[in-house]
């Protein structure tokens, strides 16, 4: 398992919504008030890998998208493999209340740290056995299949909107949360 071993074709899989971490700490750095409490999502992931591994050996890439969010650990990979990505928008898992405290403070919940999630990269024949896999344990049961890798010698990672155009998913500009620890 490795970041360079991605492929064309190969499925991306996340584990579970993104950016709960980053809204949480956030808000409470921040004292931010919400309707409803946005809480990190924190965990040890080795049971949730442990889980996958045995489902599918052959898994090519997996990384916890901490610094930087989904979008930078996506990027780290598209440039490691030498490949793209594309996404689907629609199918990236946010919690509701991520996505409004997220609107209402102008960031990207791309961009936003996680701390109890893992992104996964397999070869597409295995995409639904891993996803199953990952499902079935605790901390995967909102996992999602997000995209695919793709041939692109300039090794963009891209996705297509909820409203059928794409855009460019780049490298973090700037740091939304300072660290942490």
């Amino acid at each position: 398992i490795s970041g360079d071993r991605a492929r064309p074709g190969d499925a991306i899989l996340v584990s579970g919504t993104i950016g709960d971490h980053g809204v949480a700490i956030l808000s409470q750095r921040e004292s931010l008030g919400f309707e409803t409490e946005i809480v990190s999502d924190t965990a040890a992931l080795h049971g949730l890998v442990a889980a996958m591994v045995a489902a599918v050996p052959d898994i090519h890439c997996l990384r916890d998208p901490t610094r930087g969010g989904l979008a930078t650990t996506l990027n780290e990979l598209a440039r490691q493999s030498g490949g793209g990505m594309q996404l689907r928008e629609a199918a990236i898992p946010i919690r509701p209340a991520v996505a409004a405290a997220c609107e209402l403070l102008g960031l990207d919940p791309l961009y936003i740290a996680n701390e109890g999630k893992l992104v996964a990269i397999c070869p597409p024949a295995q995409a639904e056995r891993l996803l199953a896999a990952m499902r079935a344990h605790p901390l995967g049961v909102e996992a999602a299949c997000i995209g695919e890798v793709v041939e692109d010698p300039h090794g963009f990672v891209q996705m297509e909107t909820r409203f059928g155009g794409q855009r460019i998913v780049d490298w973090l500009a700037g740091d939304p949360l300072p660290r942490i620890c």
